[in-house]
């Protein structure tokens, strides 16, 4: 079964797979094929939300346009953006645009901001999924028989059923493990030997901790290939990853409300960014003040519109996410820069904008600290006040190591950033780990 926006093109697979350097023949089209195939399927995604989404359809009469208004790519930006609060005022089935009969698996946020969002999708859907995710696999270093290790929570978060499904979809052995149990997760890579480990980048570094507390050389795992996601990870930090663990950190990039994981990855021949599989999701950077389209190379807010999704069409969907688009290196197709943050975690401290990144990089750059840090900001006397808790590395523990890395950070955040911090340097292991999302976090204001 094809969805309405499918061409089909037959997978490579078998011995011609593990040979090729490509899962897609889509993946070496040329700009002009590319563009073509584009607007086709934009102008069949835009007639089937006009048709079928209610919400959708008055907001697109609201901005005084219709799908038929669409005769070049350029001409996206006229149409509304599609926003989360757009999700949450529909809840639950009020953006799909098929009836909820035709809808065979379903999705949520945890809604710990609000009313969750809620996705779903047909049977055309998961099989687009699994083949974008089977493709992102392929492009990070895994080949089909490679055994699996899937960390990633199961259940309503996307991102466990997207990596279990693409994998098996590449004909890769999976083990759903799911989050959680550190000293179990340890015992069964010792045990099965998986080549590959699917999870955040901070819960790499919890399992780093896991093999040295069972006695084990974290760099001498059967690991080669890390695909990490769900969360920001600096250079800084994959580095530090890499050398603990020894394997390839290649990061993955998705969101549940666009499809879940699998809508741009990085290429293991590169690592240079997250190629965004444009066949699927066609991108555009804007001014997040203004809404203006900005020319590629420009940072600002990525926006996504789905071009095969049936059962939840997102026209121009606001991801907050900061970033830009640079020319294609492993592949013709675009790549996303690394993430300078999200637009809605942005911190504001006197006037001074704080992305929580930056602090992680300057942590990364003392070889005292360690890459386990928290947050915390407060306003005590109307006046924004920010602690940065950091553990120290277990083979610097005395005070005076301590008292230096704590200045050295307090004095480094205020010449690069512009902000005076306070900074808390805490014995190894003091800071809670996370099982998934590491929390940086936590604004008391």
């Amino acid at each position: 079964m094809t969805g309405i926006n499918q061409d089909p093109i037959p997978p490579l697979w078998g011995k011609l797979l593990k040979m090729s350097k490509i899962f897609d023949p889509v993946e070496s089209a040329s700009q002009a094929e590319l563009a073509a195939l584009q607007l086709r399927r934009l102008q069949k995604t835009l007639a089937h939300a006009w048709r079928n989404v209610g919400p959708l359809r008055l907001k697109f009469e609201r901005a005084g346009v219709r799908p038929e208004n669409l005769a070049t790519l350029a001409d996206l930006a006229k149409f509304p953006f599609t926003t989360k609060a757009d999700l949450r005022d529909a809840y639950p089935f009020g953006l799909f645009a098929v009836p909820r009969e035709k809808i065979i698996r379903l999705h949520a946020s945890s809604g710990t901001t609000g009313k969750p969002t809620v996705v779903g999708y047909t049977r055309a859907d998961l099989d687009t999924w699994a083949s974008v995710m089977a493709r992102s696999i392929f492009a990070a270093g895994g080949r089909p028989g490679d055994l699996l290790h899937n960390l990633y929570g199961y259940g309503l978060f996307t991102g466990g059923l997207g990596f279990h499904y693409g994998a098996e979809r590449l004909g890769c052995s999976v083990v759903p493990v799911s989050g959680g149990q550190t000293e179990k997760q340890v015992q069964l890579i010792n045990d099965f030997r998986p080549k590959i480990v699917c999870c955040t980048p901070s819960y790499l570094l919890t399992l780093a901790d896991g093999f040295i507390g069972q006695g084990i050389d974290p760099a001498s795992t059967s690991l080669k290939l890390a695909l990490a996601g769900g969360e920001p990870c600096t250079r800084e930090m994959r580095a530090a990853i890499e050398a603990r663990l020894k394997l390839d950190v290649v990061e993955c990039y998705g969101l549940s409300e666009i499809i879940g994981p699998g809508v741009a990855m990085e290429c293991l021949e590169t690592k240079d960014g997250l190629t965004i599989w444009e066949d699927h999701f066609y991108p555009e950077i804007i001014d997040p003040s203004t809404g203006e389209v900005l020319p590629d190379g420009e940072f600002g807010e990525l926006v996504i519109t789905t071009l095969t999704k049936e059962a939840l069409p997102m026209i121009r969907y606001r991801t907050r996410d900061l970033t830009r688009l640079l020319p294609g290196t492993a592949r013709p197709m675009r790549r996303l820069d690394k993430f300078a943050g999200r637009s809605d975690d942005m911190l504001i401290i006197r006037g001074v904008n704080l992305f929580p990144s930056q602090i992680e990089e300057l942590i990364l750059k003392s070889p005292a600290l360690a890459p386990h840090y928290l947050i915390e900001v407060t306003r005590p006397h109307n006046l924004d006040e920010v602690e940065v808790q950091v553990e120290l590395q277990p083979e610097a523990g005395n005070e005076t190591a301590r008292s230096q890395a704590a200045a050295g950070l307090q004095h480094h955040i205020k010449s690069f950033i512009g902000i005076s911090a306070r900074v808390r340097v805490v014995p190894a292991a003091s800071i809670e780990r996370s099982v998934g999302k590491a929390r940086r976090v936590v604004d008391k204001r």
